[in-house]
């Protein structure tokens, strides 16, 4: 099944389109970019444009100059109106499967948004930051550049975040601190609810959480 493209949209050369995409009016998307299938990218919204670096490369996406190191996105996101994404520098920009990315969120250069991300209005993420599986972020909230956010964690809205928000929990203020744990993400999955991010390993968990869990665990840290 074919795309639906606004006639006012631009889709620059290096642009790899699934199928059952929606793209709206006055939209620009700039390669190298492979974007999966069934997405809903709104008006005015911005991907693939040049990573904000002084002394970084500023080509002429929209009439096919390529540089970067690309944006992938994956599968069924929601991308509203006023989003943006840049290209990577080291990496390329990943949106995973299944996001709502809300109206004037960012994702900066080499940001990774995992599976079932919610990024409420004006989120934004900077550069090199990553943002785990189920995680949600509120209205305005701010993700300094090199942070992470666990998965299934909860940032309220207006929350800086300058370092890492631990799996599952609800971080506040500027700086965000940890006031919680998600109780709702927690049921929403099908876990336990727990007072604490330590009671996690000591509680039964659905395989695929538990997995998720190992992960973040193991990463690397940036």
């Amino acid at each position: 099944m074919s795309n639906r493209i606004h006639p006012t949209a631009v889709v620059g050369a290096g642009v790899e389109l699934g199928d059952r995409n929606v793209i709206g009016p006055f939209s620009v998307v700039i390669g190298p970019c492979r974007i999966g299938d069934d997405n809903w990218i709104g008006p005015h919204v911005t991907i693939g444009t040049p990573a904000e670096h002084r002394d970084g490369p500023h080509p002429v996406g929209w009439d096919d100059e390529l540089a970067g190191a690309g944006v992938w996105v994956g599968d069924r996101n929601r991308i509203r109106e006023y989003v943006t994404v840049h290209q990577g520098t080291e990496h390329e920009t990943r949106i995973g499967d299944d996001c709502y990315l809300l109206s004037r969120s960012h994702a900066g250069h080499d940001v990774r948004v995992d599976d079932d991300v919610t990024l409420a209005c004006s989120v934004q993420l900077g550069g090199h930051s990553r943002v785990w599986s189920h995680a949600t972020l509120g209205l305005g909230a701010l993700v300094h550049q090199r942070c992470a956010i666990g998965p299934g964690a909860m940032v309220g809205m207006g929350a800086a975040v300058r370092g890492e928000v631990a799996p599952f929990t609800v971080s506040v203020g500027s700086p965000a601190r940890t006031v919680a744990m998600n109780e709702v993400g927690l049921r929403r999955l099908g876990c336990p609810v727990v007072t604490g991010p330590a009671e996690l390993s000591d509680v039964d968990l659905p395989d695929d959480v538990a997995a998720l869990l190992k992960l973040w665990k193991d990463r690397e840290k940036v």
